[in-house]
């Protein structure tokens, strides 16, 4: 983090030379209402809190469980890290900022939150693609799941969705630094955004923005195309079942899945497909919360409840703990 900062502000330097621009922020939170302040406190606090035990959990209990050592799991336990990150990329500072009643946050964070926001929203998005096709080969190839799903081949796609994503994200951020911030510096969000925070540069931004819109809508599309085509060949083949215990059977080993993919897009759908009118900034921010909070948040509970095996898991890693207790 401190080396990609003080990067930051070298290639600032460089690159502004002796022009006058800012040197921090100001967010805006969620609310301005100085009532609302100890309620946001400890509504995110909390959602904080069992997000990184929640998902912590399901790391610790895969990594433990020799049983979950499957591909499944090894993308879920890449899920949950990042899921992790992601919250822990914003909630933090918003908190800090809350409780010392600052809203300034410095150019070089504000550019670093930037970069890892965009590294773990694509993370997620690309190994929910990649979770898609191995429930299809699952179910539609079973007979050949164990050579098609390798483990270097799926630490190779895994690998992969990370270096994507860390790709882009240094793309847009290295767009990003040579931009001039001349007299508005305030953002109406709770964590440095890209495209709020394109609104208040100086500068031409015409190349980050047909950048942004070229790599976002293809970093939407592709996934997305694979998860919808992987889902089509799994509903296909479980109606070729002719028991209703079989057919369950099948649906249930990607029903966590498909709820987290229905709840990822369906935020995507909600908020930027269909945005509220009166309220532009308002929805923006509603739909940074479900991005960087609530959908962490609710993985593991969705993992968790509707899979026999993590639930096993984590009974066991508890029960464990407190035997040792």
């Amino acid at each position: 983090m401190k080396t990609l900062c003080s990067f930051l502000q070298i290639s600032r330097n460089m690159h502004q030379g002796n022009q006058s621009t800012i040197t921090e922020f100001i967010l805006l939170g969620l609310s301005n209402q100085a009532e609302h302040q100890n309620l946001l406190f400890v509504l995110f606090l909390g959602m904080y809190l069992v997000t990184v035990v929640g998902n912590g959990l399901i790391i610790l209990a895969i990594s433990l469980d020799t049983y979950l050592h499957a591909p499944m799991y090894l993308f879920l336990a890449n899920l949950s890290f990042a899921d992790i990150s992601s919250i822990s990329n914003s909630v933090p500072k918003m908190l800090v900022n809350i409780q010392t009643n600052s809203q300034s946050i410095s150019y070089e964070s504000c550019i670093t939150q930037i970069y890892f926001s965009i590294v773990f929203v694509i993370t997620d998005n690309l190994l929910l693609g990649t979770m898609a096709y191995d429930r299809f080969v699952a179910i539609c190839h079973p007979l050949n799941y164990i050579t098609l799903m390798r483990p270097r081949f799926c630490i190779l796609l895994t690998v992969i969705s990370w270096l994507l994503s860390n790709i882009i994200a240094l793309t847009h951020t290295l767009l990003l630094i040579q931009l001039l911030f001349c007299d508005h510096n305030t953002l109406p969000h709770f964590f440095c955004d890209l495209a709020p925070l394109l609104k208040l540069s100086c500068s031409d931004t015409m190349i980050n923005e047909l950048v942004l819109f070229i790599v976002g809508l293809s970093v939407i599309i592709f996934p997305f195309a694979l998860i919808f085509f992987s889902y089509v060949g799994i509903i296909r083949a479980v109606l070729r079942i002719s028991s209703t215990q079989g057919k369950w059977k099948a649906f249930s080993t990607c029903g966590s899945h498909l709820t987290v993919v229905l709840l990822f897009y369906g935020t995507i759908v909600g908020v930027y497909f269909f945005p509220s009118s009166t309220h532009p900034e308002d929805t923006d921010k509603i739909g940074a919360v479900l991005f960087t909070v609530v959908t962490p948040m609710m993985n593991p509970f969705i993992y968790s409840l509707r899979n026999k095996d993590m639930k096993g898991a984590l009974r066991k890693l508890i029960n464990r703990k407190l035997s040792s207790l």
